[in-house]
């Protein structure tokens, strides 16, 4: 299985964890979040145990810009799935599906390594 990493090309923490995946030799495939179908990865994430809550980014300026209204909605599963499906942006980068089918969310490259260790 391919190790699959979803983000946002110009995002600089996706820039890092792709340059580090590089730099480990681990080949991956980039899927740009703004150019496919977000609701079905999100139902496949969760159905795999990835919450919601720990997918939806609260501290970026996607979220900021959201009026209080908007912002409401992600009191819920299916208000926050509904938000990340209009607004790509609002999912923490990147989720990584790792070769043994594994999911991470954002990157922290002392944690990779570690875990890397460990499969």
């Amino acid at each position: 299985m391919t190790i699959l990493c979803y983000g946002i090309p110009n995002c600089d923490t996706v820039k890092k964890a792709r340059a580090w995946l590089q730099a480990q030799g681990l080949a991956h495939e980039f899927i740009d979040l703004k150019k496919v179908e977000v609701a079905p990865l999100l139902a496949a994430w969760e159905a795999q145990g990835l919450p919601w809550e720990r997918l939806l980014n609260r501290q970026g300026t996607t979220w900021r810009k959201l009026d209080a209204a908007a912002q409401a909605q992600a009191q819920e599963a299916a208000g926050a799935a509904a938000l990340m499906s209009d607004h790509p942006s609002l999912i923490k980068r990147p989720v990584v599906r790792w070769a043994d089918g594994t999911l991470t969310v954002g990157f922290d490259a002392a944690r990779w390594a570690q875990e890397r260790v460990a499969r």
